[in-house]
């Protein structure tokens, strides 16, 4: 195994439209799967070479998601299931960076060309890619995580129909620090649910990775949004974001369902989430048309009983558990709706960009770190000692740089 010069990281020894034979990588190994400190090490790879329909990408700087997190450990699976064909795994699901070289058949971009990364990938020859949703396809995985070839390297290899104009606003860090997040919010609430002017919103989370861009959504549609948060300074972003009110949920800390509970136990979680219910209506004017779940098993049978009848509780993870357990009568005779949803397809990745660009929705960033930290930066994840999102810087040689307009950059702030 080369040993890995850091100081080269930001030098590139070709121009835009060749690509050199090897580059700087964080790698994951199957046999050294395990704490993220470990798992991830620095190894000199093959750059990759593109086939029809790809790109390859000089990485600017990645963000940091919990994804590969659990590619580290190997739970709940091993990545290496969902790339058999690759030894090695070189995550990272957002970027931006600059086009390098394009396979056969790419006719969009064009070496130079300044982008963002989106993480959805799908086969070209599935028939849902061609009019119901690349979501649905058989072939469907997120770049990355499901694939190797992510960001945590000096280029990455993509489809084109992953990239997305680079916001002339936005530096190279922020610019890679909001993808995943950013455009699973957008899809949950813009098409899952038809957020709409008047809709009344309860968001978990509120300060955290998806919460920041649930909140903006909402305050740009007219949207009337309270957030759930777990201190005072997280609920100062959040009104500053655009919430009309935030709830500190340390005040309502029995009805979190950690499961198992006995029937006086269960008496006593449910009378606290009817309390919660009434203080949500209490603000929003109203119950919740839409409930914004992604935390799972502690916070959904309050999210069912909080949303109102016909609402919709939308769900895209369940970082407290995955196992739901709630009164379904509260559902049925009430005519709730439950809609799953996940990441987002170039059509939403697009439209959502565009509020950067229009500075009408803004990033929030708490660390910006150099290459060498990617594995700190992960088992920071992993001890949920992170304070907000992380950038790795890869490509840039420093914060700041990559930004070529004026206009609203990310918010610095520490929302974990």
């Amino acid at each position: 195994m080369a040993q890995v010069d850091l100081t080269n990281v930001t030098e590139v020894s070709t121009e835009p439209g060749t690509l050199p034979e090897t580059m700087s990588a964080w790698v994951i190994r199957q046999e050294r799967e395990g704490e993220p400190i470990d798992a991830f090490q620095l190894e000199e790879i093959e750059v990759p070479q593109p086939a029809a329909f790809e790109v390859i990408v000089r990485v600017m700087a990645a963000g940091v998601n919990f994804n590969n997190v659990w590619a580290a450990l190997g739970q709940p699976v091993s990545v290496f299931r969902a790339h058999p064909e690759e030894d090695h795994h070189i995550g990272g699901s957002d970027a931006s960076g600059i086009v390098w070289t394009c396979g056969e058949g790419v006719t969009k971009w064009q070496p130079g060309d300044e982008v963002v990364i989106h993480c959805n990938q799908a086969s070209y020859e599935d028939v849902e890619v061609h009019g119901l949703d690349p979501l649905a396809a058989p072939s469907q995985k997120i770049w990355g995580y499901e694939t190797s070839w992510g960001s945590f390297a000096q280029f990455t290899k993509v489809q084109a129909q992953q990239l997305i104009r680079k916001p002339e606003n936005l530096t190279w860090e922020e610019a890679a620090s909001y993808g995943l997040t950013y455009f699973t919010a957008y899809r949950m609430l813009i098409d899952q649910c038809k957020l709409q002017a008047g809709h009344r919103v309860l968001i978990w989370g509120a300060a955290g990775g998806l919460g920041v861009f649930a909140t903006q959504l909402c305050a740009g549609a007219g949207a009337k949004a309270v957030g759930v948060v777990s201190s005072p300074e997280k609920a100062e972003l959040v009104r500053q974001l655009g919430a009309v009110e935030a709830i500190d949920r340390g005040g309502f800390s029995g009805m979190m369902r950690r499961g198992g509970e006995s029937a006086d136990e269960e008496k006593a979680r449910f009378k606290e989430s009817r309390r919660f219910s009434k203080a949500v209506a209490e603000i929003l004017g109203g119950p919740p048309d839409i409930v914004f779940e992604h935390v799972g098993q502690a916070t959904f049978p309050t999210s069912v009983l909080t949303v109102k009848p016909f609402g919709k509780v939308v769900i895209c993870g369940a970082t407290s558990g995955f196992n739901l357990d709630f009164d379904v009568r509260y559902l049925w005779m009430r005519q709730k709706q439950i809609l799953g949803s996940h990441f987002a397809n170039a059509w939403e990745a697009t439209k959502a960009n565009e509020l950067i660009e229009q500075g009408l929705i803004r990033p929030v960033l708490w660390r910006t770190m150099g290459f060498e930290g990617v594995a700190e930066a992960h088992q920071l994840m992993r001890e949920n000692k992170h304070l907000g999102k992380i950038s790795i810087l890869v490509g840039a040689e420093s914060e700041g740089l990559g930004r070529t307009a004026e206009g609203p950059g990310a918010i610095r702030a520490e929302v974990g």
